[in-house]
């Protein structure tokens, strides 16, 4: 054993603790920053001396040759990583819808006195009044005013519902181009990890970078993370390239291409859309070479909430948040209106003729065929340039039918038509609304599935965030920087390396005793 092995030692502790020093300067520096996780130093005893051989020398055993740092690693959990992006996804899910449906409540703005219900319950009341008093012009303008009311809240709904679905579509569009740019991302670092390990170092910083842009993307789709080795000269702790393909709820994968391959190599995503019923809604989403149907597209994630708010085709229909909104807000229009218009023109004008059309109803609308109504509704060119066009009056027969106008009959003070078209408010309008539905009712349960759509979002919402919150804070307790910790580390690292030099100040000082101070005996 060479004489100098002391300072060896003492050299090599020195190295070791300053490099400890240096990582914990690194942890504090990064105390606050984002994603950060934190670093230490592996402590490994070096290879003692003699090393097993035939050549040996004979000593009673093995002498320590001292510490070197093996490696700097990060102190992290990746199953702590999976369950975070598991509850980060039903978080991105929960929160797309519980925004999509907190909008579509504040257009409804149910209940109140300025929302739909409220606007068609004046125009009840209108007609009640008219009733009572049916040549009177003053009331007559005020069911033509609450008419006009009524077709223009329609119409405001139906185009504010439409305006927010396209907004959702252009989020939709900038969600994919997010997911497009985080794996595009990853990839590069994939390229800079994989020039890095080979040579045997760990790029710490850069696999903080990278989970943190997983952690993003996880928001967004629900995923699935694979590392590959990227070379035979990396070291053992080494996490290598990381493999990212999108999954479904078990976690299976949803198409033949991933995100991300074994090769780095990256795909693409793109949502397609399709016009189905004068409805623009979503049909697919494409990964590399390989569609995913909606109906297949089985995963959390905001933008499995953005398809389903704003709408898509599934098995030949149309489903989705605001498409059914759309739909069913179609649906009441056209059964409001047909209903009263075929009331209306029962009955006689105050100018003794026959009532015609109070709503506007194209050709191209009917009971089969009535999205996009609510949008056009609105009243005659008859009823708005002339209220005494409206029909209060109506006369029976013997057998109850309604009569037309007789000439030289006047028809003062006959309001049954008013009446009649006021109690269409309680009518079942079965064949189309549905078995023993009224107007009201029906409206009543848009608004009741729309409360209790919100209700469970929002409430979801809360339950993935405070799930995120407790998984989060279980993640920084082990790879988060503890000032108090590094502190101590410091103060521990500190000592070690003032014993270290401490230890070689005594080996130098016996060398000093063997060359300066040994052999001077007759001189």
């Amino acid at each position: 054993m060479s004489t100098f092995s002391g300072l060896e030692v003492a050299k090599r502790a020195l190295f070791t603790q300053q490099s400890a020093l240096h990582t914990t300067g690194h942890n504090i520096a990064n105390a606050n920053t984002p994603g950060y996780s934190r670093q230490r130093v592996n402590f490994v005893q070096e290879t003692p001396y003699p090393t097993p051989g035939r050549n040996r020398p004979e000593i009673p055993g093995q002498i320590g040759q001292g510490v070197q740092a093996g490696s700097v690693q990060r102190v992290r959990d990746q199953f702590v990583d999976m369950q975070f992006r598991a509850e980060n996804n039903k978080s991105g899910y929960w929160e797309s819808r519980a925004g999509a449906l907190s909008q579509m409540e504040q257009i409804l703005n149910e209940p109140s006195d300025t929302g739909l219900s409220s606007t068609i319950n004046q125009f009840w009341q209108s007609l009640n009044d008219l009733s009572v008093n049916p040549e009177d012009s003053g009331a007559r303008s005020v069911v033509q005013q609450r008419g006009i009311a009524v077709a223009d809240t329609f119409n405001y709904v139906s185009d504010s519902l439409k305006a927010i679905q396209s907004d959702l579509k252009d989020e939709i569009d900038v969600t994919t181009k997010d997911i497009n740019s985080l794996v595009s991302q990853i990839s590069k670092i994939n390229d800079q990890v994989k020039a890095i390990e080979p040579h045997g170092y760990l790029p710490n910083d850069l696999y903080d970078k990278r989970d943190q842009l997983i952690d993003e993307l996880s928001e967004m789709v629900n995923i699935k993370v694979t590392f590959n080795e990227s070379s035979k000269s990396s070291k053992d702790i080494a996490q290598g390239i990381a493999s990212i393909e999108l999954v479904d709820r078990e976690g299976q994968a949803l198409s033949a291409d991933k995100l991300i391959d074994g090769n780095n190599k990256v795909n693409q995503v793109s949502v397609g859309y399709e016009e189905v019923n004068g409805q623009r809604v979503v049909n697919g989403i494409t990964v590399g070479g390989s569609t995913i149907t909606p109906e297949e597209f089985t995963a959390n994630g905001k933008l499995k909430g953005l398809m389903e708010s704003h709408g898509y085709s599934g098995n030949g229909k149309v489903k989705g948040i605001y498409t059914s909104m759309l739909k069913d807000i179609d649906q009441m229009a056209f059964a409001f209106a047909q209903a009263f218009n075929n009331q209306h023109e029962q009955g006689i004008t105050l100018k003794n003729e026959q009532g015609q059309a109070f709503f506007k109803i194209d050709e191209s609308f009917s009971a089969d065929n009535y999205i996009g109504y609510a949008s056009e509704i609105d009243l005659t060119d008859t009823i708005k340039n002339d209220e005494d066009n409206i029909a209060a009056a109506l006369v029976l027969d013997e057998n109850g039918d309604p009569m037309g106008p007789q000439q030289g009959q006047s028809y003062l003070g006959n309001g049954e038509n008013a009446q009649a078209l006021a109690d269409i408010k309680d009518k079942v309008l079965g064949n189309l609304l549905g078995e023993n539905t009224t107007v009201d009712s029906f409206y009543e349960g848009i608004i009741g599935d729309l409360g209790v759509q919100a209700q469970e979002a929002n409430r979801m919402s809360q339950n993935a965030d405070t799930l995120k919150g407790a998984v989060e804070s279980r993640r920084q307790s082990i790879s988060g920087v503890s000032l108090d910790e590094e502190m101590t580390n410091m103060i521990k690292f500190q000592h070690a390396y003032n014993a270290a030099a401490r230890n070689m100040t005594v080996v130098d000082e016996m060398l000093d005793r063997i060359i300066n101070q040994m052999g001077l005996v007759g001189r």
